[in-house]
């Protein structure tokens, strides 16, 4: 049937079962969101600047594990949302991205928002192209789409002309299709990467979100029981496995390599599943593992494996299907002394583990223990808190998987936009994003969004008057280079003015609150779990005036 390619790509992304398009209008967009009035299986959702835009598409991919679909505004839509796009990259959302611009007729006089789009996308998405035929308009985005949902996922882009939309349109519809990556290497290889970790006497898993991907967290868990195992986060910002498990030490972060190199190198054995080594902004260029250090890598991305540092056995593979098969091998296989010796090590790690969660008597642990006993068990959790992460993660740990996200990437104010998406994926969940004050001033309007589309999502805003995260990295950077410490740098503080973020909410229409005190805990977390509105809280972590 003919009709405009602005009508048609609707009808696609319906095929596709895309409930919400996330995005901020443009004139160069205007045919197919004028068409889109005509639909009712396909939502906009309004947002005031690009950046909030991924922000919430990133948070409802990860919460589904489904494409979002986005859309951008030419050039200086695609601009501003740059920053977030890279979050998604580095942190393999799928969002199918899109953006209109005037029409290739125009090509050729380089006007008002002119702009090589693909260039501009491309260090940015896995993929990017631009449709400049109307019958293949259709074939172009569900190409993009596959790309998108094809392991390792990640942000695509296609640039629209509205001409190009403008035209007669004759593609048929049909749900775009994604290959399986549900592999197992073959039977000999899964022999050789157990005998690589069997026998070693410090053993160690690096474990990334490629596990959530596949959930694969019972094989891993499995698996690192087997060889009594210490297991690492490393680019962690899902639940890999339950963090309180007795093997887990913690995640090694991404600022400095020291921490890394310290966790490994005394391992004789390594196992990486669904996480490269490493992730750092300063990482250790030398190599951090032992000379006769035996490794293993599985990952679904070949990119990857010994990208930076050379592995005995690389296995381009499912997790969940390889650490599987794994664990079934070193069932049958492990002798008595290897399985005593796993055995040992994993009674040991339980008796480390506390039995209570320290109380530093500071507003932020008193605000998050009431909370956790206020909360219901499948609380959704993320995480741009930062500074303020460790007591978070103390007292409202990740646990349970696809309820607990943390930021990644690097690009501040996904906090809010972020909870925002995984609310529309769980309407029926509480869902809670604590950022920031820092943070959440890159993306603050979004609570404009959460009011209109009646968004529940709750906020915290952890706010220490400044980035509190700069103030520990120079002092890192002082202690490397001997520096005598000093005053901080003065772009660093944000205690003047002081930034009212209840005040600001209230702008926006969100009911909001100020802690500063221990007596208002009790009383503003019961209000803001007391119904399925969005609710901000500005929790003053500097406690006495003083930014700390």
């Amino acid at each position: 049937m003919a009709r405009q390619g602005n009508a048609a790509i609707i009808e696609q992304f319906i095929a596709d079962k895309i409930p919400f398009m996330f995005g901020n209008p443009g004139t160069v967009e205007q045919g197919f969101l004028d068409a889109l009035e005509n639909y009712d299986d396909l939502q906009y959702i309004l947002t005031l600047q690009e950046t909030v835009a991924v922000g919430i598409a990133d948070g409802y991919a990860r919460a589904t594990g489904r494409p979002a679909l986005l859309q951008l505004h030419s050039g200086v839509g695609l601009g501003n949302a740059v920053g977030m796009l890279y979050q998604a990259k580095r942190g393999h959302s799928p969002i199918l991205t899109i953006a209109g611009e005037a029409g290739v007729q125009y090509e050729s006089m380089d006007a008002q928002m002119a702009a090589d789009l693909v260039a501009m996308a491309k260090p940015v998405t896995k993929y990017a192209t631009r449709v400049t035929d109307p019958r293949s308009v259709l074939r172009v985005l569900r190409r993009a789409m596959k790309t998108a949902m094809t392991p390792p996922m990640g942000p695509v882009f296609v640039a629209l002309p509205l001409d190009v939309l403008d035209a007669l349109n004759t593609e048929q519809i049909v749900p775009t299709s994604a290959p399986s990556t549900r592999t197992t290497p073959a039977g000999p290889l899964v022999a050789k990467a157990a005998r690589l970790l069997t026998g070693a006497d410090k053993p160690v898993v690096l474990a990334g979100d490629g596990v959530s991907a596949s959930g694969a967290q019972q094989e891993l868990v499995r698996v690192a029981e087997q060889l009594g195992a210490d297991i690492y986060g490393v680019n962690y910002s899902e639940v890999n496995l339950d963090v309180t498990h007795p093997l887990y030490r913690g995640d090694l972060g991404h600022m400095f390599g020291t921490v890394s190199t310290a966790a490994v190198r005394d391992a004789d054995a390594v196992l990486i599943v669904g996480t490269y080594t490493f992730p750092e902004v300063f990482p250790d260029t030398g190599d951090p593992f032992r000379p006769d250090a035996r490794t293993v890598h599985i990952d679904l991305d070949d990119y990857e494996i010994a990208k930076n540092h050379p592995v005995t056995l690389g296995l381009v593979a499912d997790p969940k299907e390889t650490l599987g098969a794994l664990g079934e091998h070193l069932a049958a296989t492990l002798s008595e002394h290897d399985r005593a010796a796993a055995c040992q090590r994993l009674a040991a790690r339980r008796r480390e583990r506390p039995t209570e969660i320290p109380d530093d008597g500071s507003l932020l642990n008193a605000f998050l223990r009431e909370l956790a006993g206020q909360v219901p068990d499948d609380v959704m959790i993320f995480d741009e808190s930062l500074t303020a992460s460790g007591a978070l993660h103390a007292h409202l740990p990740g646990r349970r998987p696809g309820h607990w996200f943390a930021t990644r990437g690097g690009s501040l104010g996904v906090g809010i936009p972020g909870a925002m998406g995984i609310k529309l994926a769980h309407p029926d969940k509480t869902v809670i994003g604590f950022t920031g004050d820092g943070g959440s001033m890159y993306t603050f309007q979004a609570l404009y969004t959460a009011v209109r589309h009646g968004i529940g999502a709750k906020f915290v805003v952890c706010n220490n008057r400044g980035y509190k995260l700069l103030d520990h990295n120079i002092e890192q950077y002082w202690r490397e280079r001997n520096v005598t410490p000093h005053a901080r740098p003065t772009p660093f503080d944000l205690s003047h003015p002081d930034l009212g973020f209840a005040q600001i909410a209230g702008g926006f229409g969100v009911d909001a609150l100020r802690v500063d005190d221990h007596s208002q805990v009790g009383d503003a977390v019961k209000r803001m779990l007391a119904d399925d509105q969005p609710f901000l809280i500005d929790l003053r972590t500097t406690e006495g005036g003083d930014r700390g």
